[in-house]
């Protein structure tokens, strides 16, 4: 059964999405995966973004491609895509899924009129990964704050927060669970993006139930480990003290824990996290589930920042995205690193691989 196409959303067209992709594509490396790559983008952005990094010597060779300008208002014509591969035999085929922009595009200048373009890539990618005509999704980044400044917004009305709770809406999940990823560790959260201040009354026993479920659960379907082995920080310093530095240990994580440990789930009761981040801790495990986002985060970062891979668990396909922003003053310069995009088209291909059937 030949492997289906990867289809990577090139996100903000003023920032280096484009870039990376391009001296991805240039080095051949997409083509050893053995499956064709889709990039939604503007096609002539994307040739004149080319051209200028060919212009600078950041591209040694000009890159060909496929272009298909499906019909996307108002609504998106899948069959258009279908219909419109030639080569749909070539595992290396470069294929751009042509998403116009609004606008013109200046590299490192936000333009807001061109954040319904970039909404758009996350509606198709959604769109081809939800009808299984894709193995999965590689997010590049976004300008959260274009799309907000442009009145854009999620699903539920509130305000547009980001790749995870848009792709969570769309799939109709009331949960997911946000992993990074490198070869140092996986780390799973909680809780993702609260103020400190939050975070105690959002770690509730139903969530960090869910949290446990998903993280087992895609550890088990979508990186192949038959009995995975987890490791929980506790919330407060010291994993609570025995109470005598917080209770939320005593009263809320550990009997959810207990419960996954009676069950025989080779999972962890609540761990002091200054020292749960230890080597003679982390050979053991497989992934880290952190109450928040920097008890955890600049552990798995300062072990491989521009290595590592973001991911949404509990979703009903693969998404995998950067470790970074935009870096408008990096776009077009030739000067940004492509590897962390490496590392999530890999681990898409990894987990699509693992996943049955094979898709």
């Amino acid at each position: 059964m030949r492997a289906k196409p990867l289809v990577i959303t090139t996100g903000e067209p003023a920032g280096i999405g484009m870039d990376i992709v391009l001296m991805l594509a240039q080095t051949g490396e997409l083509s050893a995966l053995g499956r064709p790559i889709w990039v939604l983008a503007d096609a002539q952005v994307l040739k004149a973004r080319a051209d200028r990094l060919l212009s600078i010597g950041a591209l040694t060779h000009g890159l060909k491609w496929q272009v298909v300008t499906p019909t996307l208002h108002p609504t998106i014509n899948l069959e258009e895509i279908d219909a419109g591969f030639v080569d749909k035999e070539a595992d290396d085929a470069f294929v751009v899924i042509n998403v116009p922009c609004a606008v013109p595009v200046v590299e490192g200048q936000i333009a807001v009129e061109n954040a319904s373009m970039v909404l758009t890539q996350l509606q198709l990618a959604h769109q081809l990964a939800m009808t299984q005509r894709v193995a999965g999704i590689v997010t590049g980044p976004l300008q959260k704050s274009a799309l907000i400044d442009a009145g854009l917004r999620l699903l539920d009305g509130s305000m547009f927060s980001g790749h995870t709770e848009f792709f969570m809406q769309k799939s109709g999940c009331d949960k997911v669970v946000m992993m990074l990823a490198n070869p140092a560790m996986r780390v799973a959260l909680v809780t993702t993006h609260l103020p400190l201040k939050d975070v105690p009354a959002a770690i509730t026993a139903e969530n960090v139930e869910r949290t446990v479920e998903i993280v087992l659960n895609d550890l088990r379907q979508k990186f192949g480990l038959a009995n995975p082995r987890v490791l929980v920080c506790g919330l407060n310093p010291h994993a609570g003290e025995g109470g005598h530095l917080g209770e939320e240990e005593i009263r809320v994580i550990n009997p959810v824990l207990q419960r996954f440990i009676d069950m025989g789930v080779d999972i962890s009761l609540a761990m002091p996290a200054d020292t749960l981040f230890t080597k003679r801790h982390l050979e053991h495990c497989d992934a880290v589930i952190a109450m928040y986002h920097d008890q955890g985060l600049p552990v798995l970062k300062s072990h491989g920042f521009g290595d590592t891979v973001n991911l949404t668990l509990g979703l009903p396909y693969i998404r995998t995205s950067v470790d970074h922003g935009t870096a408008l003053d990096l776009a077009g310069q030739g000067t940004a690193s492509a590897s962390s995009l490496y590392q999530a088209v890999i681990m898409a291909h990894d987990m699509a691989m693992q996943t049955r059937p094979m898709i």
